[in-house]
Parts: structure tokens; sequence; C-alpha cells
């Protein structure tokens, strides 16, 4: 740095370099804003519960294809705050309409969520784990650390969502100190 315009230009250059990101974030705050102003949330929530009742999915098998959807969504959105942020404000209201209680729902997402993390690419510890199995098999690819841990995948999916269905369903334990497995209305005479 030998003058104020070098610091400029640094300066620059550093804020360059964050342009993608803020543009991306713009656009993200539109579609919150958009989906908040225009209450879409609400009606897929109250649609979808509809639909899930009437065609009788209210038990176990609903909760499957809620953790198998988490897992999905997971293989693109890695960082478990942000898919909480993107699922939780359309399927928490639709699953306690249905008549869960949301600390069921959030177990059955944390399921979802952390089975497929060794698995996609786009998980932050993805790049560490690379360079560990580089270091032991030097031709280890992408593709190659996916293949592998598909199985660990898999076991774990269908491992933690049998401790789920035990847990909540054949014992009825609660998921957390003075939680409900179902959800409980204030009309209905429960405060």
């Amino acid at each position: 740095m030998r003058s104020s315009q070098d610091i400029v230009k640094s300066m620059s250059q550093g804020m360059a370099s964050m342009g993608m990101y803020v543009v991306l974030v713009f656009f993200a705050a539109q579609f919150v804003a958009f989906f908040k102003w225009t209450n879409l949330g609400s009606i897929v929530a109250v649609k979808g519960a509809n639909l899930l009742i009437d065609l009788g999915l209210t038990g176990p098998v609903l909760f499957v294809g809620f953790i198998l959807v988490c897992a999905f969504i997971n293989l693109m959105i890695s960082s478990a705050s942000a898919q909480w942020a993107l699922t939780a404000p359309i399927f928490v209201p639709m699953l306690m309409l249905v008549g869960y209680a949301p600390e069921v729902i959030q177990a059955a997402y944390r399921i979802g969520d952390s089975t497929t993390n060794i698995i996609t690419p786009m998980m932050s510890y993805f790049g560490l784990i690379m360079a560990v199995a580089v270091r032991y098999k030097k031709d280890t690819g992408v593709g190659t650390l996916m293949a592998m841990m598909i199985p660990y995948s898999f076991t774990f999916i269908i491992g933690w969502m049998t401790l789920f269905y035990l847990w909540v369903f054949v014992f009825g334990l609660p998921v957390g100190p003075g939680s409900f497995t179902y959800f409980q209305r204030h009309n209905e005479g429960v405060v």
C-alpha cells in the first residue's frame, strides 16, 4: 500500500468477490418476503394437511415420507438451519394440522437431515473428508467417496426411522422433556 488509491483498489477487489453472494442474498430475501406477503406457506400447509387427511396418511407412513423428503433436500441444502428455515414454515403447520406436536416433527426432520450429510458434496466438511480419503487412496474422487458412504447413509436412515417408529408410535415415549407426541389444541380443553 503506497497511497490511498491502493486502499480503495484493494477494498474494491475484496468486495468484487462478494458480488455473487450479495446478488444471491438479494434474491433469497425477495423470495422470503414474497412468500410471507402472499401467505403461501399457510395456504400450502392447510391444503397439504387436508390432502394428507383425505389420503389417510396420518400415521408412521407420513413420517417416513417426511424424513425421506428432508433427506433429499439435504442433498442440495446441507445447512441444517437453512433447510429448517425453508421447510419448517410449511411442514410444521401442516403436520400440526394433521395432529402431531412440533417436537415430533423436529425429531423426524433431524433424522432426514442427518442421515444424508455424509453423501452430499454440499456439506461443509466434505472437502476435509475428501482430503483424508485421498491421503489413503490416491485415486479417490467425489463419486468414489459418495459411493463408499451410501451404504452407511442407508443404514443410518433405516436404523433411525426404526428407532423413531418404536419410540414414538410403539412405546409412545416423549421425544423430549415435557413434550407430547400429538398436538393438543387449547380449545379441546387442554392447556
